[in-house]
């Protein structure tokens, strides 16, 4: 690390974006030490070449640096940016950031990561293991770290991934570049690996799920949400499977079952609303409610399978939860840790550590040291170093 003691790290998400700044070495240790934030409810906008990266430096740089100013920091030794998005939307991201971060704090060492990859920082650090965020949509990542740093400090000019050269140059393991077998060319499915060890021990990433309210999500809010409201509308038909406490519910928060359709169909917010159900099948779960229940088993179940995909088999794994899902409590929690025993036998369940901004200082702080072994790839994680 050199003589900038702070770290900077952003987290744009679709609830708005957030800067934090840092002491580098309070992110590396155990003690606890609050950042410098400063946070605004409004997303980054996106464009035609996805996320706008000047209208996000325009929003993140004068924060950026008042944070700095207060913090008596004159620059960071290192930045990390995660974003929402990053994988299929962060081409104008990865244009632009290096280059413009490095005018503006004169910043060598960069992360750009995609905020289930920050997200998994914060929950885990750089252990080994599974993630599941679950909010109104849901999605599970797991890691096997690199037995070696992406980039040391003080190594020399190297590429977007840690490997050396520059564009356009040869590529270290784990960078996604064709033919490597990693997730730049790797089948739907397939882990992200990089290197040579067998199976679940091979350094990269695992993805399972993320895929939308339509497409999968299974077990998130917006998934529970419409099964408890299907189960409101059975009951209101008479036909098997319905639940009168959902409808009793459906009827208290959205008003009679039988405008529902019209007043949700055209909502372009179909998910969030649908999620907006989800702690009132939570409560008639624990009021008793046989449907609601069972509404909340399957849910498990299929967090329990996300996690199971992704998750490491090795000594040291474990499984974090994160997300305004689990709020929900016993009535989720406790069927889903009993699929989770029964799934992953041996490993531990925890409650995530931090944030994805927390994530991102984490990663920030690890990378100025050169400390980095969170494995690179080509749509969730870049290292740019200098």
């Amino acid at each position: 690390m050199d003589d900038a003691t702070h770290v900077l790290g952003i987290d744009s998400g679709g609830s708005g974006v957030r800067v934090a700044v840092a002491r580098a070495e309070a992110q590396l240790g155990s003690a606890a030490e609050t950042p410098l934030t400063w946070a605004s409810a409004t997303p980054a906008g996106v464009g035609d070449r996805g996320i706008d990266a000047a209208g996000l430096l325009e929003r993140v740089l004068p924060a950026a640096h008042e944070l700095l100013r207060r913090a008596g920091a004159p620059r960071p030794a290192a930045v990390c940016v995660g974003a929402a998005g990053m994988a299929s939307l962060g081409d104008d991201l990865r244009a632009t950031l290096p280059g413009a971060l490095a005018e503006e704090f004169g910043v060598r060492r960069l992360a750009l990561a995609a905020d289930a990859v920050t997200g998994y920082a914060g929950a885990l650090g750089q252990r080994p293991g599974a993630v599941v965020a679950a909010g109104t949509g849901l999605i599970a990542l797991g890691a096997v770290p690199l037995p070696v740093p992406v980039a040391p400090a003080g190594s020399a000019a190297r590429d977007r991934t840690g490997g050396p050269g520059g564009p356009g140059g040869p590529g270290r393991p784990g960078d996604g570049t064709p033919g490597d077998r990693t997730a730049g060319d790797r089948t739907p499915g397939e882990p992200t690996t990089g290197g040579d060890a067998p199976g679940d021990r091979a350094p990269g990433w695992r993805r399972a799920d993320g895929w939308g309210h339509l497409l999968g999500d299974c077990g998130g809010g917006a998934w529970i949400g419409r099964a408890g409201l299907e189960a409101a509308m059975r009951a209101y038909d008479g036909r098997e499977g319905g639940s009168q406490p959902l409808l009793a519910r459906l009827e208290a928060v959205f008003g009679p079952a039988a405008e529902l359709p019209g007043k949700l169909y055209p909502r372009p917010d179909r998910p969030a609303v649908l999620a907006s159900f989800a702690p009132e099948v939570g409560r008639c779960a624990a009021a008793g409610d046989p449907v609601a229940e069972a509404v909340l088993r399957d849910a498990a179940r299929h967090i329990a399978q996300a996690a199971e995909a992704v998750c490491p088999r090795l000594e040291s794994g474990e499984v974090a939860l994160t997300g305004g899902l689990f709020r929900m409590g016993a009535p989720l929690l406790t069927p889903l840790r009993a699929e989770l025993a029964a799934r992953l036998p041996g490993v531990r369940v925890t409650e995530a550590a931090g944030d994805p901004l927390d994530g991102a200082l984490r990663i920030a702080a690890a990378l100025a040291a050169g400390e980095l072994r969170l494995p690179p790839d080509a749509g969730l994680l870049s290292v740019i170093t200098a």
